[in-house]
């Protein structure tokens, strides 16, 4: 192991046994500002005397009554009670969301992808104009004005199935206005198919349009090939020029999948908002059908480093005023600073469903074809029963080892199918990712609190 690699793993050890579970109520964290801690009911933030943390560290075997009783004395479970979760799980809840899985085919052949090469194990097919009103349809069934959903298009490469996107979006609005109901758009495309009315069409809708890349050049072309081998990158950054230059409704981001062969996230970061990208995030590899490319513990704790180094320059750039848009950190803040309470990771399973080309709803797109998350289908509708069974197993607190850890409300347990199928190779990178957030946070509130101030207000507390 060279210089470098040694310095990484020794700052990340030291960041893991930091956030390391010790009490499930609470995480204590160090600042230059002093000590803070983080209560987990609530996700909310105080700065603590250093007689609490000391008490705390003092506990040789603490449980939760001796836990809650030094809370109570210095006032914080009484503060943060309000913000007590309902631990009940989730039962009947509306459809708010639907992906359309409207093109179950693709043009690249990425090794690891969810959907195997765009066809998720099965038959290449597109969906149907009957399917995709149906599904709409099915959408806005139950909503009252002023209510809003989501509809995104997904794939394989939703493109391929291009007219069927305008048909169904164009449909998706004039309903919307009908029932006096907000609708949000949204797709997830590869990048190599998209053309200058694509842009105009999707900002015409206020579409939110994510881009997948895996680098730059040689980077992408390695992890993204087309199907017969030659590299994508330089046809996407083509395509790019119209979409991003007229971009004011839309938004336009960049998603990497971070893989063991593209772990320089700093550098990727900056190419890819040079480019002109409105957010940049990264999400890692956790688990694929094949098990290619997957992330392991040594791969993870090169991440977490590349991210904090991200972070870093997000929080300089962030101090001197200027705009940096690393989405994996300002959602972080952003639900540090609502005080976000999730018992869930997401809305799979519960307001939001995939819909595959046959007309089956799944738990999400990453669902599709997979029995762990079918959950009906459009002509029948959602089977209540199997529904509310998959959320009561899927809560947080009702899993292990989530519930005896801090980060559970902040987490949500982690995406359900990487969970089903691979278990939790991460709660080390996400802890010690979550942690160094909440330094963050606390650096931004102390010098710079304007940078919150479209945020509902959650102030630390002291």
């Amino acid at each position: 192991m060279n210089t470098a690699s040694t310095a990484t793993a020794t700052n990340v050890q030291t960041l893991y046994e930091q956030s390391a579970p010790r009490q499930p109520q609470i995480h204590l964290f160090e600042t230059e500002y002093g000590p803070h801690a983080l209560m987990a009911d609530g996700s909310q933030v105080y700065a603590v005397a250093p007689e609490l943390v000391a008490a705390l560290e003092g506990l040789a075997t603490p449980d939760a009554a001796q836990v809650d009783a030094l809370l109570a004395t210095s006032g914080l479970a009484s503060e943060t009670s309000v913000f007590m979760a309902d631990l009940n799980p989730l039962t009947n809840p509306p459809l708010r969301a639907l992906s359309l899985a409207i093109a179950q085919k693709c043009n690249l052949g990425c090794t690891y992808c969810y959907a195997q090469a765009g066809d998720f194990g099965d038959v290449a097919k597109s969906m149907s104009w009957e399917v995709a009103e149906a599904a709409v349809e099915r959408l806005f069934e139950d909503t009252q004005p002023g209510d809003r959903v989501n509809l995104s298009f997904m794939g394989g490469e939703p493109l391929i199935n291009r007219p069927l996107i305008y048909k169904v979006t164009e449909l998706a609005m004039a309903i919307a206005q009908a029932r006096q109901v907000k609708v949000g758009f949204g797709i997830t495309t590869n990048g190599t198919l998209l053309t200058a009315a694509d842009a105009d069409f999707f900002e015409r809708y206020g579409f939110a349009v994510t881009v997948s890349l895996d680098g730059v050049g040689a980077t992408h072309d390695r992890l993204r090939p087309f199907k017969g081998g030659g590299g994508s990158y330089d046809r996407i950054l083509a395509n790019l020029e119209p979409l991003l230059s007229r971009a004011r409704q839309m938004s336009v981001s960049a998603r990497v999948t971070v893989t063991p062969q593209n772990l320089n996230l700093r550098e990727t970061l900056q190419d890819l908002i040079d480019l002109g990208f409105h957010s940049v995030g990264f999400s890692p590899m956790l688990s694929s059908p094949t098990g290619k490319a997957e992330m392991d513990t040594a791969d993870l704790d090169i991440m977490l480093q590349q991210m904090i180094e991200c972070g870093q320059e997000f929080e300089r750039q962030t101090l001197a005023g200027r705009r940096y848009p690393f989405s994996n950190l300002t959602m972080a803040l952003q639900q540090i600073h609502r005080g976000t309470h999730r018992p869930y990771p997401c809305g799979a399973g519960a307001g939001y469903m995939g819909v595959s080309a046959d007309g089956n709803l799944w738990a999400c797109h990453r669902f599709v074809n997979d029995a762990a998350g079918l959950m009906g289908n459009l002509e029948d509708g959602l089977n209540r029963d199997v529904q509310n069974q998959w959320l009561a197993a899927r809560q947080v607190d009702r899993q292990e080892p989530c519930k005896s850890c801090w980060a559970r409300y902040l987490c949500g347990g982690g995406c359900h199918h990487e969970v089903i199928h691979r278990g939790r190779p991460a709660c080390d990178y996400i802890r010690g990712w979550l942690h160094f957030c909440l330094q963050t946070y606390v650096h931004l509130l102390e010098q710079r609190p304007e940078y919150f101030a479209s945020a509902p207000a959650t102030p630390l507390a002291s």
